[in-house]
C-alpha cells in the first residue's frame, strides 16, 4: 500500500460519505496514514472534518480485497457492534459498504481504538492476558450473534464454506482432512463467540489496559475449543520472523513459542476446562482454513501471497494435521 493509493481510497470515500451521509461539505481533516497489520485488507487512519457527530472521532477504514465475498463486511460489523453492544473492547463499526462501486471492493469505517499490539507492549503476562480476554468473551451470550450471522456463522457452515473453496480451487489434496472432520465432529459442546483469529497482533493494550480487540471476519458461533485451537496453532507455528518485534529478538522468541502456548492453554484450562481429544480435533479444523488460504495462493487465487502464505507455517501446520488426523492431506506445490 502507498500514499497514492491511501489518498485514491480516502478521496473515494469523501465522496461516497458526502452522499450516504447527506454532508456535502465533508472532507479530509488531515491526510490518511496506511497502519501495518492485516494479511488481505488495507488499512487506513484518517479523520473528517464537517462530518455528523458519530464520525467526528479517529476512524480506521478497513477495504477488503475484490475477490472477497461481498457481505463479508456487513457480517464484520454485525459481529463487531454484536460484541461491543455486550460491553467487549471491539471497535464500533459506523458503516459497511458491501457494493464495491465506491472504492473498488467492500469496506467498513470504524471507530479508532488507541493502544499498541500486546506483542509490542507486553512480553511479560501475554498467555495470561490473552486466556482472560478470550474467557471474557466466551462468556457473552452468543444468541444475538448467532441471529445476526445466520447459518453461515455456525461450525457446519465454516466447514460447508472450506468445501466450496476446496472445489472452487482444486484443492483435492485437502479434501480428506475435511472428510475427516465431518465424520469425526465431536458431539454436544457449549457455544460460544469464537473470534477465531485470537492473538496478541489482534489486541491492543494502552498503559496496561485493552483497549480493542481487532479483525474479526473469522468469527462464528462455536464451541470454544474451536476458538482456542486456533489461537494454539498461531502461538506454535507462527514464524517469529513475521511479527513486528526486532529482528534481534526474533531467534529467542522461537525458544519462547512452546513456552508461551501451553501457559495461555494452561491460563484458559483454570477458567474453562477442555478436553484433549476435543481441542486436536478442532486444531486441525482450524488449521484447514489456513492451509486453504494457502492452497488458494499456490493456485493464483486472491491476489499476491501473504507472508503468512508464503512462509513455513502451511508446512507446520499441514505435518500437525496429518499427525492428529492420520490423513494423508497434500497442498499444490
Amino acid at each position: 500500500m502507498t500514499e497514492p493509493r491511501a489518498q485514491a481510497q480516502a478521496r473515494a470515500l469523501v465522496a461516497y460519505l458526502r452522499s450516504a451521509l447527506e454532508a456535502p461539505t465533508l472532507d479530509l481533516a488531515e491526510p490518511p496514514a496506511v497502519l501495518r497489520g492485516g494479511f488481505d485488507t488495507e488499512i487506513y487512519a484518517l479523520r473528517l472534518r464537517d462530518a455528523p457527530t458519530d464520525f467526528a472521532r479517529p476512524l480506521v477504514l478497513r477495504v477488503l480485497q475484490p475477490h472477497h465475498d461481498l457481505a463479508r463486511a456487513l457480517r464484520e460489523q454485525a459481529t463487531q457492534n454484536a460484541v461491543a453492544d455486550a460491553g467487549y473492547p471491539a471497535p464500533r463499526v459506523l458503516l459497511a459498504a458491501a457494493d464495491p462501486a465506491a472504492l473498488g471492493a467492500p469496506f467498513l469505517l470504524m471507530e479508532r481504538v488507541p493502544g499498541r499490539p500486546l506483542l509490542e507492549a507486553r512480553a511479560i503476562g501475554m498467555g495470561a492476558v490473552l486466556a482472560d480476554l478470550q474467557l471474557r468473551l466466551h462468556a457473552l451470550d452468543p444468541a444475538p450473534l448467532a441471529g445476526a450471522l445466520g447459518a453461515a456463522g455456525t461450525f457446519d457452515g465454516y466447514l460447508d464454506a472450506l468445501a466450496r473453496r476446496i472445489a472452487r480451487a482444486r484443492l483435492d489434496g485437502l479434501a480428506p482432512l475435511l472428510d475427516w472432520l465431518r465424520a469425526g465432529h465431536p458431539p454436544g459442546g457449549a457455544l460460544a463467540i469464537c473470534h477465531g483469529d485470537f492473538h496478541p497482533q489482534n489486541v491492543l493494550v494502552e498503559r496496561g489496559v485493552v483497549t480493542g480487540v481487532l479483525d474479526w471476519p473469522n468469527a462464528l458461533v462455536a464451541d470454544p475449543a474451536f476458538d482456542v485451537a486456533s489461537t494454539l496453532n498461531i502461538l506454535r507455528f507462527v514464524p517469529a520472523g513475521l511479527t513486528s518485534m526486532p529482528r534481534a529478538l526474533r531467534g529467542l522468541a522461537r525458544l519462547v513459542q512452546p513456552l508461551l502456548a501451553r501457559r495461555y492453554l494452561a491460563r484458559y484450562r483454570r477458567g474453562q476446562p477442555i478436553d484433549d481429544a476435543r481441542l486436536a480435533y478442532y486444531q486441525v479444523a482450524a488449521a484447514l482454513r489456513a492451509l486453504m488460504r494457502a492452497g488458494e495462493s499456490r493456485r493464483g487465487i486472491g491476489g499476491a501471497p501473504s507472508g503468512l502464505d508464503a512462509s513455513p507455517y502451511a508446512a507446520r501446520l499441514l505435518e500437525h494435521a496429518r499427525r492428529v488426523s492420520g490423513v494423508a492431506a497434500t497442498l499444490p506445490s
